[in-house]
């Protein structure tokens, strides 16, 4: 990496920190909808955690968090945030079908959309919204699954997966049903929600809500069927861009 190519490394997720992490209002409202899943004592897990704003937010609920984050810069970041706090565990590693290794794509200006998708930069190709977007690194990191994941650490009460259209990917390294998850979507690759949701609905009986962007406040207030959500996630403008799903496995 050039000199050039490093400052701009770090000087986007010095912004990023900022946008994430230093505004008081947002991580309230952020501990309010993750209060309906995490709560003392909980397991979570934060796959994508990027510069650890959801991390925080698990831990001021009083969650015992492990976060992937394979991107070098974010990670630091993680490190420097809580590395002296015994209940979060880092994992420099990326997390899919298969246990290996993978190539991330990464946006050295913008590393909230690095990705280990092919599709979804094709698909941000051109796209409203995703003008002036470039992948112009790439590195080869480790890549874990969340049933191993499960093997090592326990069952988490959540799990959140932001990974920028590799969301299935995760999913398909699942082969049982957990008590609630999330996982975002993008108006731009609806295809790869509609393959979550689907899996979601061959593990086990779920539930379902969204909320959009950064909005922290979910949409029906209750939780539908897959079906039902497949085809709101399918209505959406384009202009509504992503949001994270959230699943909930039926108690009865």
């Amino acid at each position: 990496m050039t000199l050039d190519r490093r400052i701009a490394e770090l000087v986007a997720v010095a912004r990023s920190v900022v946008t994430y992490h230093g505004d008081p209002a947002k991580a309230a409202a952020m501990d309010a909808l993750y209060a309906g899943f995490v709560g003392a004592g909980d397991l979570a897990f934060d796959i994508g955690s990027h510069v650890g704003d959801r991390v925080a937010s698990f831990r001021r609920l009083g969650a015992t968090v492990v976060a992937l984050e394979p991107q070098p810069g974010p990670a630091r970041v993680i490190e420097t945030l809580f590395g002296h706090d015994p209940d979060v565990t880092l994992l420099r590693a990326a997390c899919g079908a298969a246990e290996g290794s993978l190539t991330l794509k990464v946006n050295t200006d913008n590393p909230t959309v690095t990705t280990a998708s092919a599709d979804f930069i094709a698909s941000a190709a051109g796209a409203g919204g995703w003008e002036g977007q470039v992948w112009d690194q790439e590195i080869t990191v480790a890549c874990t699954t969340l049933d191993r994941l499960i093997e090592v650490h326990g069952v988490p009460a959540f799990v959140k997966i932001d990974v920028e259209g590799f969301e299935a990917d995760v999913l398909a390294g699942l082969t049982r049903a957990l008590p609630a998850l999330s996982f975002e979507f993008t108006t731009i690759q609806r295809e790869v929600a509609l393959a979550c949701l689907d899996r979601l609905a061959e593990l086990g009986p779920y539930g379902f809500d969204v909320a959009l962007g950064e909005s922290q406040q979910l949409t029906f207030g209750r939780f539908v069927s897959k079906d039902t959500m497949a085809a709101h996630l399918i209505g959406l403008p384009h202009q509504a861009n992503s949001g994270d799903v959230y699943a909930v496995l039926s108690r009865e």
